[in-house]
């Protein structure tokens, strides 16, 4: 029997507070997650939700999908509705999917209490309404709602309502943790019971859970051992309250910890694209220490990790991060002797090894740095220019050198605030006087330093600043408090850096991050260029 990986990330996931699809971005995330290699794509409640109806209706025309199939989500008929008559099972039905997954009480005392009907009346709903489908021609899955807490509180009727959906022609019964609150090892002991109980081939089961212990990906895979040959998911684990199991990390836990090749060839390392991009869609930032998929996921601070890891990249990863589309990545901080320093260098393709003298500089201006409150770990510019500066060769003129700076802000009678900056530069041999005003002094400063930087690099006129963070450092109070401030640079390609300043006056701070991110920029534009001196990392 073929293994399911069935996504829920248009409906369940969608339930994410803060979280809204539009019909465009529903569109866009069924793509994304076909390429990923899903065979269920589960699109949301038509009949029930206008805009699922209008996805379902659109994806029909405009979506041409390789690996998965689409799924309508709905409910059984109401009580004491006859099938054919309830509209929500039209719905269902106008949809055009191969497969409907319908929801079903598992619990008997959500039947009594939430449905307000008879045990005898819900199983007849999930008979009629099972058996109606597959007439239709639908495969058809049954998601048993609180199937876990109403097996433990009466395991009888949990029983009974498995059997009356596969016996009515379902492929599937799912059992939903949908309160999130089961432990690996209590799913695998109502598992147990229910095969014993009924003799069920735990293949024809599929496993639903959310997150609410930290145990959804933990549960799936528990249940998968056990037999289970269905699982479902959303991608980033969206969902509402903590969210669900993590569509990636179950694949891939899977496929690399279990063998089971449960997506097509060449999928898998689509993982950290996909994720990234189904992000964006959600307006959602990345989560960077998301297992397998985060920036962080094969990040390695340690100057011991980085020891062996210059031995063999192995040691200290659980997996090779190129078969989720991912990368290692060498954090250089404190913490970081000579390997880290010379691993990080050739990622950023520079070579440290042939420079033993470079490297010792190197390291400790990094330890040194460090221990004044830089950070080096998210500001891969700030250190590649660090670096650069200790290479022989490697240094090139100044694109500036700074004469002075100063910053305004007036706070006026009719409560307008207004920042404006000067700067007094020399560019190529020519002294420079630029003023600008801006929405703050950072902003000012930015704007003062470009334009007076405009003539001579025209290039600056595609950066842009993409991200500003300040952060008063441990150990440090008041108003007086030592910040780091990180900027994030984009230049409209695509491509970003991030930069580094710390000093007791944040707008110093900033400029240190402001002058290593043009720098960089203009580096990676044309000539190498080094602004060392004219503020950035300190020579």
């Amino acid at each position: 029997m073929a293994f399911q990986v069935y996504d829920t990330t248009l409906r369940d996931g969608a339930q994410r507070e803060g979280l809204s699809y539009s019909v465009v971005d529903k569109l866009a995330v069924a793509r994304l997650l076909d390429e990923f290699g899903v065979g269920f794509i589960e699109g949301g409640w038509p009949g029930a939700v206008p805009k699922d109806t209008e996805f379902f209706r659109r994806a029909r025309t405009e979506l041409n999908l390789r690996h998965a199939v689409f799924a309508a989500f709905g409910a059984t008929r109401r009580a004491g509705v006859a099938v054919e008559a309830d509209p929500q099972v039209r719905g269902l039905l106008d949809a055009e999917t191969p497969v409907v997954t319908l929801v079903a009480k598992a619990d008997l005392r959500h039947v009594e209490r939430a449905l307000r009907t008879t045990p005898a009346e819900n199983l007849a709903m999930i008979h009629d309404t099972v058996a109606h489908l597959v007439r239709q021609g639908r495969r058809v899955f049954v998601d048993g709602e609180h199937f876990f807490d109403g097996y433990r509180h009466d395991p009888a009727y949990g029983v009974e309502v498995v059997q009356t959906a596969l016996a009515a022609g379902a492929e599937r019964f799912v059992l939903c943790d949908t309160n999130g609150g089961m432990l690996p090892s209590q799913v695998t002991a109502v598992l147990g019971d229910l095969a014993a109980r009924t003799g069920i081939a735990p293949e024809l089961l599929g496993m639903h859970a959310q997150n609410d212990t930290a145990c959804a990906v933990a549960n799936t895979i528990a249940a998968v051992e056990a037999g289970v040959r269905h699982v479902q998911g959303t991608a980033n684990g969206y969902g509402e309250r903590p969210g669900n199991a993590d569509i990636f990390a179950v694949v891939a836990n899977l496929q690399l910890k279990l063998g089971m090749p449960v997506l097509p060839a060449g999928c898998l390392e689509q993982m950290v694209r996909v994720s990234h991009a189904i992000a964006e869609i959600a307006n959602i930032a990345p989560d960077t220490h998301q297992a397998y998929a985060g920036a962080a996921a094969f990040a390695h601070k340690a100057g011991l990790h980085a020891s062996a890891i210059k031995v063999d990249p192995l040691l200290y990863n659980h997996v090779d991060p190129s078969v989720v589309g991912n990368d290692m990545r060498i954090l250089v901080t404190e913490m970081a002797g000579r390997a880290s320093v010379e691993l990080k260098s050739r990622e950023l393709g520079l070579d440290l090894a042939g420079h033993p003298e470079a490297l010792s500089r190197v390291t400790g201006r990094v330890k040194e740095l460090e221990a004044d409150g830089w950070s080096f770990e998210a500001a891969d510019a700030s250190f590649e220019l660090l670096v650069r500066s200790e290479l022989p060769g490697r240094a090139a003129p100044r694109p500036f050198a700074l004469e002075s700076y100063r910053v305004l802000v007036e706070h006026r009678e009719d409560g307008a605030v207004v920042s404006e900056a000067t700067v007094k530069i020399r560019v190529r041999g020519e002294r420079v006087i630029a003023t600008a005003e801006g929405n703050g002094p950072i902003n000012a400063l930015d704007e003062a330093l470009r334009v007076g930087l405009a003539r001579h690099y025209p290039e600056l006129r595609d950066f842009e600043l993409a991200d500003y963070k300040v952060r008063i450092l441990e150990g440090s109070h008041g108003t007086g408090a030592v910040t780091r401030v990180l900027v994030e640079t984009a230049d409209g390609t695509g491509r970003d850096w991030t930069t580094v300043g710390v000093h007791p006056n944040v707008v110093e701070a900033s400029w240190h991050a402001l002058v290593d991110a043009l720098t960089y920029g203009l580096r990676k534009e044309g000539p190498p260029v080094n602004a060392f001196g004219s503020g950035g990392v300190p020579a």
